[in-house]
């Protein structure tokens, strides 16, 4: 145990963030630079160490939280990186990105708050890239297997990862000119800076995974070919068909999915375009979806200067404490206040929009809604509510629908498809043609970045023993598995 009595002793303590004048003028980070380390230690050793740990039952990678908290308490980083990897490829990516349903089935936040498990993290992997503790880990042989992998999102980077390292031959396809799926396009810059994603593909290349961007496999490359080079291929191409909105006027211009729209901004960032061809500059904008992705579109046009940003939600605004039927240690659904929403903004709940208006050259000017209202499990409008907000640039922001179909892929694989439309697989992670593997949003529908990574590193754990025979891999999941997270 870190503290005995840390928990009675030291309030929770988050990491801190720039403030929001400075902030919204740059796409940096929006944490002050290195001011987790001076506090985190004292964070970790909030940890009980509890005789049942429901942070683990909380975490689909199956982290070993209390163990890296110690060491992080007594600044053994060395221990605490080692202890942190030995379940998790990327813990940088997490540490940023993941909600943290460890937090929520802390046992500590039954009656106090949770340890900022998440904060302890970031700063364990941080520091061990600042120390050079991370370090490539290439096979010590070959086993004459090769395996392709289709997409190069968290889940297909982890089974890369993960299959490299047990001695086989592995190649990432990815669609987009950069490798990091919805990492490097759908991920703001002020979320997660894309060097965390470059020094991990620069281990990854170290260790002998290659990588081949440019190239969506259904139609520069057709999966028959895929078959006869690899002895296994999986696919880890993501849940990319963004819900649409088809009330009329959908079709103006200035109407755009979250995933058309955040992408330009990362290209900017990158050096690719000088300036968005889709911007919030000078423009009343509004975001509809209350989800992560939303809050996305909410920070970037901020920082666009947008002359108003209004956020719409059908659902009634979460509460702040944990609902009766949303009990410990279960992940409930509580009012969020993301940095975004913090730098301004308007946030409207309980609101449906009806239809778009438009000027004389097509374009979009403003929003119609009404107030909603769930009763006897529907959604009816309340009558008198209607109003106009101004829009002149208007995000979907309404999640995905599924794996895409269009580009030849389902097909030409000739897997099954669910219920949902996901790739349906066994709990092997196996699809219905021999060979083929399917790993995060593709299998499971649109989910947590924690679920993509340990889909990934059981599929690997699957591909690999279908290979060989056995394996030693890691696996934290089967498809199958819920764990305590709603």
């Amino acid at each position: 145990m870190a503290d005995p009595k840390g928990f009675l002793t030291t309030g929770r303590e988050v990491a801190r963030t720039r403030p929001v004048a400075e902030r919204v003028k740059d796409w940096n980070e929006v944490y002050v630079p290195g001011s987790l380390l001076p506090i985190v230690s004292k964070q970790a050793g909030r940890c009980m160490d509890c005789g049942i740990p429901f942070c683990h039952n909380g975490c689909p990678l199956g982290n070993l939280i209390p163990e890296w908290n110690d060491y992080a308490y007594r600044e053994d980083w060395n221990a605490a990186i080692e202890r942190l990897h030995a379940t998790n490829n990327f813990p940088e990516f997490t540490g940023r990105l993941c909600p943290a349903p460890c937090e929520s089935a802390c046992v500590l936040g039954i009656n106090q708050p949770p340890v900022t498990i998440k904060n302890v993290e970031v700063s364990i992997i941080d520091k061990a890239w600042e120390t050079g503790d991370v370090t490539p880990q290439p096979p010590e042989r070959l086993s004459g297997k090769t395996v392709a992998v289709i997409g190069s999102g968290p889940s297909g980077l982890a089974a890369a990862q993960q299959l490299t390292r047990a001695g086989h031959t592995v190649v990432v396809y990815e669609r987009a000119d950069r490798i990091g799926g919805l990492l490097r396009y759908g991920i703001p810059e002020f979320k997660m800076e894309k060097s965390h994603i470059n020094r991990r593909v620069e281990q990854m290349r170290a260790e002998g995974t290659k990588f081949r961007t440019g190239v969506e496999v259904g139609r520069d490359t057709d999966a028959a070919k895929l078959r006869r080079r690899y002895d296994a291929i999986v696919v880890a191409a993501g849940a990319t068909v963004s819900r649409d909105l088809p009330v009329p006027g959908r079709e103006l211009n200035g109407i755009h999915f979250a995933m058309e729209y955040l992408p330009l901004s990362n290209k900017v960032q990158e050096g690719d375009l000088t300036v968005s061809p889709i911007t919030a500059e000078g423009k009343h904008v509004v975001v509809i979806g209350g989800g992560d992705t939303g809050a996305d579109c909410v920070g970037t046009a901020h920082r666009q200067g947008a002359l108003s940003v209004t956020q719409l939600e059908i659902m009634p605004r979460p509460g702040e404490e944990r609902a009766e039927s949303q009990p410990w240690p279960t992940f409930p659904m509580l009012y969020k206040v993301t940095s975004a929403h913090e730098e301004g903004g308007e946030r409207l709940y309980s609101v449906s929009t009806t239809h778009f208006e438009g000027d004389d050259e097509g374009n979009v000017q403003s929003l119609h809604l009404v107030e909603v209202e769930f009763k006897d499990g529907r959604l009816n409008s309340l009558e008198g509510t209607e109003r106009v907000i101004p829009a002149q640039l208007v995000t979907l922001a309404m999640g995905f629908t599924g794996t895409d179909q269009a580009n030849g892929l389902v097909g030409q694989f000739g897997v099954e498809l669910d219920a949902r439309g996901n790739i349906a697989r066994d709990d092997d992670f196996a699809t219905n043609v021999p060979g083929v593997y399917v790993a995060g949003d593709a299998g499971r529908g649109q989910s947590l970045i924690v679920w993509a990574i340990a889909e990934g590193r059981s599929a690997a754990r699957a591909v690999d023993r279908y290979l060989t025979g056995a394996s030693d891999l890691h696996a934290p999941i089967r498809p199958t598995d819920r764990a305590l997270v709603v």
